[in-house]
């Protein structure tokens, strides 16, 4: 049990890791992108990456989890033939969504453009029509090898995905600047050229991926024959309803987590206009939201994404097999993990809001105040998605498929009623923004977290599970902030005193969580590289 235990957190611990470092990436390639497009620029690729983020849910974004489930399930009965359809009859599923998904943003690129008040956002837009489509293959592959518990070939096509995207973002955003200076449109122009890079990026991704699949595929069929002596086969017919019955549940509860975004989007771009604020104005300030705070806030949650994704077949397989402690132990132990990481995430953008921007975003002043505002008040966020994420894997594992669904449905009409009232009866225009991506994941972490206590019967560890680590955090908050205020002080720079602060704060709370015992000897040993910790520590 401890090495199944052991295996799960290493797989999610390899998936979260590629998470990170595409995270990582990103950021790396987004500071001079961001840089070049300006705060206008910003905001339109940023409205239409929420639209197209609408679309890839749909289309794929929830395929590799919806895949995995099924095939882990099949290949926990040994049914390896049944895999392979799963995988055929999935594939023809991404087909048909991916062409109506590039279908609709291509076509109807010139109508989203008008009722999201956004002029030029429809040039970005055509760009991304076609990533749909190719994301929608990818999905599926991903999905095949997460069922069987292998997590390093959909990290390492995030990492080859996310390289791709970043060198040809660049050049391109910077040689459409550069060539469309003097035009009128030459954020739309800057925006397109952002757009560009995603798409190279899932191209690289998919043949990479596919290559691994052919490569690999003999590994996997010889697990087949061993399976087919004692395997019924599953009619087209009925992999198609659990197709249907697994996807659209997982489809629903990502989608609503997705069209928050864009709702925000379109309410703020047309309130604003209705006060008004003047288009360039709005783009801005959509661009400091979308692109200085969620982009920060975004980086520790893709851990508890992927932690999620790795998790899922896993408690698929102790949940058919009746094994009630070992889905408990599960739940405790990546539950743990994630928040011992999100706690002192959250707290550390708080405390450390004006150098971090001011290192990220030197080139962007203007709405500089507004960004630290926004980054001190809304970074607990951080903790709320984590947990709401993998909350929602949890019971989807445990296979209660609409509890999520429903959960975020709620959190979501709350939601909109809020920041419609927020922004059409107060002055807070952004803040609004940030006040309602905090509330929302709350909503939908209370409600899992009640449905997880009632329908599994697990009994949360409060203590060691998010008491401990918010302590720890506060403790690792106050050194981080001491330390950057006295370098600053003394030296008058930015980059030196934070990046002081920023390691004695990571030294400061390993040291802080291992002292105040929050993981278990037992515990520690299941994590890779626990022994010597445990070790350590005696």
């Amino acid at each position: 049990m401890a090495e199944k235990k052991k295996n799960m957190l290493l797989q999610g611990g390899i998936l979260a890791a590629a998470g990170l470092v595409t995270k990582v990436i990103g950021f790396a390639y987004r500071i001079p992108m961001t840089n070049f497009l300006g705060e206008e620029g910003n905001g339109l690729y940023s409205v239409a990456s929420g639209i197209y983020a609408i679309a890839l849910t749909i289309s794929s974004y929830s395929l590799p989890l919806a895949v995995s489930k099924m095939v882990s399930t099949r290949v926990a009965k040994g049914e390896y033939k049944n895999v392979r359809r799963v995988v055929a009859d999935a594939m023809v599923y991404a087909i048909i969504v991916g062409v109506l998904a590039m279908n609709f943003l291509f076509f109807g690129s010139g109508f989203i453009e008008k009722i999201y008040h956004r002029p030029g956002l429809a040039r970005p837009l055509q760009i991304l029509a076609p990533t749909t489509f190719i994301v929608a293959l990818l999905g599926v592959f991903r999905g095949y090898f997460q069922g069987y518990g292998d997590m390093v070939p959909t990290s390492i096509s995030q990492i080859i995905e996310q390289i791709f995207n970043a060198v040809v973002s660049v050049v391109a955003v910077r040689q459409c600047v550069r060539i469309y200076k003097g035009s009128a449109d030459v954020a739309s122009y800057g925006a397109a050229g952002g757009t560009l890079g995603t798409l190279a990026g899932a191209a690289s991704a998919l043949i990479f991926i596919v290559y691994l699949f052919y490569k690999t595929r003999s590994r996997y069929q010889r697990r087949r024959r061993r399976g087919e002596p004692r395997e019924r086969a599953e009619s087209n017919r009925a992999i198609y309803q659990g197709l249907f019955f697994t996807i659209i549940p997982v489809i629903l509860s990502q989608t609503i987590y997705q069209i928050s975004y864009t709702i925000d989007d379109l309410l703020f771009g047309n309130l604003m206009a209705l006060q008004g604020y003047a288009d360039k104005v709005v783009s801005s300030l959509q661009g400091v939201y979308n692109t200085q705070y969620n982009q920060l806030v975004n980086l520790p949650v893709a851990i508890a994404t992927a932690m999620a994704a790795s998790t899922l077949p896993s408690i698929v397989v102790s949940h058919m097999q009746h094994d009630v402690r070992a889905v408990h132990k599960k739940i405790t132990s990546v539950i743990k993990v994630n928040m011992v990481i999100a706690f002192p995430s959250a707290v550390g953008l708080a405390v450390l809001s004006d150098p971090i921007m001011r290192m990220l975003f030197p080139t962007l002043e203007t709405y500089r105040p507004q960004a630290v505002t926004l980054m001190a008040v809304g970074s607990s966020a951080v903790v709320f998605y984590a947990l709401s994420t993998l909350t929602t894997s949890i019971l989807q594992g445990n296979n209660y498929m609409r509890l999520p669904v429903i959960h975020s449905a709620i959190s979501l009409g709350i939601h909109i009623i809020l920041i419609g009232i927020l922004l059409g009866f107060t002055d807070l225009n952004v803040y609004a923004l940030v006040i309602c991506n905090v509330i929302f994941p709350i909503i939908v972490s209370v409600l899992n977290c009640q449905s997880i206590t009632e329908k599994v019967g697990y009994q949360w560890e409060f203590t060691n599970t998010f008491f401990k680590p918010f302590i720890a955090s506060l403790i690792m908050g106050a050194v981080a902030f001491g330390v950057y205020r006295g370098l600053h002080f003394v030296t008058h720079g930015i980059v030196f005193p934070a990046v002081t602060a920023i390691v004695a704060a990571v030294i400061v709370y390993a040291v802080t969580i291992l002292q105040i015992r929050c993981f278990s000897a037992e515990e520690l040993r299941t994590v890779p590289g626990g022994r010597k910790l445990e070790r350590f520590l005696r």
